[in-house]
């Protein structure tokens, strides 16, 4: 990768994560981002950083193997993204907020741990697909990246109980849309509680997941 394409890609973390911050998707030092590199490395956003305001000189380059090459230390919560990349080598990019709707979420004793929020919308389902729920971690335990690991294969995106989601896409933005496509379907699931809304048929679903594939 070229120095010109990493500064490229260092440039749209931040103007991302600013976008988030700004919208109220995260707050404070919480959430994280990162990018693949040509070399098999990351980009990923700092530990204790604002996605509101990022330096993006300082964010922290690794190498393939997690190594620091450069910038501030990653998030503490950097064995999340490498555990899902390891299952998901088809994924670009991962973003990991604590969004007010998608927390409350899991949160309810009544969701489906094998899939939180039902096929509402299309978009939720080409975008996001089957949410599985993954079971609460104090935040920084190293067995949760364990736990994200045995689902990430089968899932783009998952749900970490009283906690937030963990979304992967091809590239930063497809990530991001896929999270900002949770977060509203979160709100919208979280508003129809108790209507016995209608929901998309399983046949609707197929033919969404048919004809537009996720990473």
């Amino acid at each position: 990768m070229s120095v010109h394409d990493e500064n490229a890609l260092r440039e749209q973390i931040a103007t991302l994560g600013k976008s988030l911050f700004d919208r109220g998707l995260t707050m404070g030092s919480s959430g994280n981002i990162s990018v693949r590199t040509g070399d098999g490395g990351w980009l990923m956003t700092p530990t204790n950083a604002c996605l509101g305001r990022l330096d993006p000189a300082r964010i922290s380059r690794l190498d393939r193997d997690g190594r620091l090459l450069d910038g501030d230390k990653p998030t503490k919560e950097s064995f999340l993204h490498t555990a899902m990349y390891e299952q998901r080598p088809q994924s670009g990019a991962i973003v990991h907020l604590h969004s007010t709707h998608s927390v409350a979420v899991s949160c309810l004793p009544e969701v489906d741990p094998c899939d939180c929020i039902p096929p509402l919308t299309a978009y939720y389902v080409m975008r996001v697909g089957r949410l599985p729920l993954v079971p609460y971690h104090v935040p920084g335990d190293p067995s949760l990246g364990d736990a994200v690991s045995g689902l990430a294969g089968q899932h783009s995106a998952v749900l970490l109980a009283n906690h937030g989601p963990v979304v992967a896409g091809k590239s930063l933005e497809a990530a991001v849309y896929a999270t900002e496509e949770l977060e509203e379907t979160a709100r919208l699931y979280l508003l129809l509680r108790g209507q016995n809304p209608r929901t998309l048929t399983p046949e609707q679903v197929a033919e969404l997941e048919a004809r537009f594939p996720r990473d």
